[in-house]
């Protein structure tokens, strides 16, 4: 069989999904369109074929858009895919409308529902109808949380029998393997992986990190991302203040991992964060907000804690809480993380979830 795969970027789809694109190869032909990349080679040695496929993944312009549109017609027309696979807003609805109209099997990944669902206006209706023409004559349309899916189903975008709840992507085991517990120190060493932007609750984990310090908490916060320029200004503060030290993009974040005491993510929404499986996969605990692609990454007092997101005061509480935790209770709250990993979301479980459910 054919399969079309696409994506509106090289790095989600290696880091993400490399795992069931390998098992989908053991038995078919698979082709990539996307946005050319340095991840790109390493799909197309592991066996797939790549299309170069422009996808602007920011705002709407209609005229790039209709230009997506025809693209994926004219891909689809040419391979004639037995089955197509959607991943990211911009192919998930205009993938899926392409593929509907020329009566072409296909399933769509939704991710994460962004920024157009968090507020109702136009952009939300615009997106919501968008999604209702794409998911219509879908085979199954694959979500990462429940809320997300239940939002789907309840604004009628689609019926209930073709959604599919996964437990996100998964996490490679091997990959972020279990370490030893960090050393005590005496220092409580936060960590943060991602993106510095407001969305993410950085403004929450600057705002409690700074209390802690001034407390006299021994504590300090590992960043590894890029940062928006607004924030340029308070990551120059806090690491001549002392507790922040910034580490810029990483290719690896795998050694920062093995060498924090604890993950923090105060995200203000989530498709499912892997951030927060990675860490948890390797043996540390998480601080994340309680809310649906954060929450399920975490047993309550055992593994780590949940906040409230937009809540800076609640986060410091929780941060503070962990802090002051004898040392083996830390590692054992790490140890518990990591048998969550395996229990619930081991990699290899859901890719064969996955390849289940399209039928292949």
């Amino acid at each position: 069989m054919k399969i079309l795969i696409l994506a509106n970027n090289d790095v989600g789809l290696y880091q993400f999904r490399k795992e069931l694109i390998k098992k989908l190869l053991e038995n078919h032909e698979v082709y990539i369109s996307l946005p050319d990349g340095e991840l790109v080679n390493p799909l197309v040695e592991s066996g797939c074929k790549f299309i170069d496929t422009p996808v602007d993944r920011r705002g709407i312009n209609p005229i790039t858009d209709v230009g997506l549109v025809l693209n994926y017609r004219k891909i689809i027309k040419k391979i004639k895919p037995d089955m197509v696979i959607t991943y990211t807003v911009k192919p998930n609805v205009y993938g899926g409308f392409v593929c509907r109209t020329l009566k072409t099997k296909y399933a769509l990944n939704i991710t994460g529902l962004g920024t157009a669902f968090q507020n109702d206006g136009l952009l939300k209706k615009f997106v919501t109808k968008l999604y209702k023409i794409a998911c219509k004559k879908a085979k199954v349309v694959f979500f990462e949380n429940a809320e997300n899916m239940q939002i789907f189903v309840d604004s009628l975008i689609l019926d209930k029998s073709q959604a599919h709840l996964l437990n996100g992507a998964g996490v490679n085991l091997e990959h972020y393997r279990f370490t030893d517990y960090p050393e005590d120190n005496g220092i409580t060493k936060f960590l943060f992986v991602g993106r510095i932007m407001e969305e993410k609750g950085i403004n929450e984990l600057f705002e409690a990190m700074d209390r802690l310090y001034d407390e006299g908490i021994k504590c300090c916060l590992d960043v590894v991302g890029e940062y928006e320029e607004n924030y340029k200004g308070l990551i120059v503060r806090y690491s001549q203040k002392g507790w922040l030290n910034y580490h810029g993009f990483q290719k690896d974040v795998r050694p920062f991992i093995e060498s924090c005491n604890c993950f923090v993510l105060p995200s203000w929404h989530e498709g499912m964060a892997n951030t927060n499986l990675e860490c948890s996969s390797t043996g540390r605990p998480i601080i994340t907000s309680n809310i649906h692609g954060c929450l399920e990454a975490v047993v309550e007092k055992i593994s780590g804690f949940l906040c409230e997101p937009k809540n800076s005061q609640s986060l410091y509480e929780q941060m503070k809480k962990f802090a002051t935790l004898p040392y083996e209770i830390k590692a054992q709250m790490g140890r518990q993380a990591r048998k969550h990993m395996e229990d619930v979301f081991d990699k290899n479980k859901v890719v064969s979830e996955t390849v289940k459910e399209l039928g292949l």
